[in-house]
């Protein structure tokens, strides 16, 4: 029980990182100004359903892709850890990295918001993708602890979306910066450690 407590939490504290949902509140209310508390309620449980679906998706059907094109874990794993890594290592610079940014989509209006860029890519970017299939890899259980943990952390960030201008006045701007900061370090860790992991399978050399 320990055991599945700890690998659960290990995932959290990684999607957690990854998805950072006190840095995304900040892009929600940038996103969401003009709108009612209805409509930003409405945009931010659309965006974390479409989230939850593709992150499931990808969770459930990790094998299959894998089968499908001929994709191995281990080079998952590097990958992955490559791109968890770029993406924590930009935060800890203070700035946004361009696979887990919305520098280039259309200006807020002209499509819908809660598709893009918050579901895809703020929250179910390539980094959140690669760490799900990760850890689901192996199926049975760790499919089900994979799911379950993202679940927990969609609800988390739909009450932080909700609340974001509360949050963003309380923390302010360095409180936020040093929140980014340290998710930032704790990725790029996550993204070391499962590059490599993914070193050792690729080559077998002993653990």
């Amino acid at each position: 029980m320990n055991s599945i407590f700890e690998h659960a939490l290990t995932i959290f504290m990684a999607f957690f990182a990854i998805m950072n949902p006190i840095a995304n509140t900040a892009a929600f209310a940038g996103l969401t100004g003009n709108m009612s508390k209805a409509q930003k309620q409405a945009t931010a449980l659309k965006a974390l359903i479409i989230t939850f679906i593709l992150i499931t998706l990808f969770s459930l059907l990790g094998q299959k892709i894998f089968d499908l094109f001929g994709i191995t874990l281990p080079a998952l794993r590097i990958t992955g850890g490559i791109l968890v890594f770029m993406i924590g290592y930009h935060m800890l610079q203070g700035s946004s990295s361009n696979i887990h940014s919305s520098k280039n989509e259309d200006p807020v209006g002209s499509n819908d918001i809660s598709i893009s860029p918050l579901a895809v890519p703020l929250l179910a970017g390539p980094g959140t993708i690669a760490t799900a299939m990760n850890y689901s890899s192996n199926g049975g259980l760790q499919d089900l602890v994979t799911i379950g943990v993202f679940f927990i952390l969609c609800v988390i960030t739909y009450v932080c979306f909700i609340f974001c201008n509360q949050i963003i006045e309380k923390i302010g701007k360095n409180g936020l910066t040093i929140v980014t900061r340290l998710m930032g370090l704790i990725l790029a860790v996550i993204g070391t450690q499962m590059f490599i992991a993914g070193v050792h399978g690729a080559f077998h050399l002993p653990t």
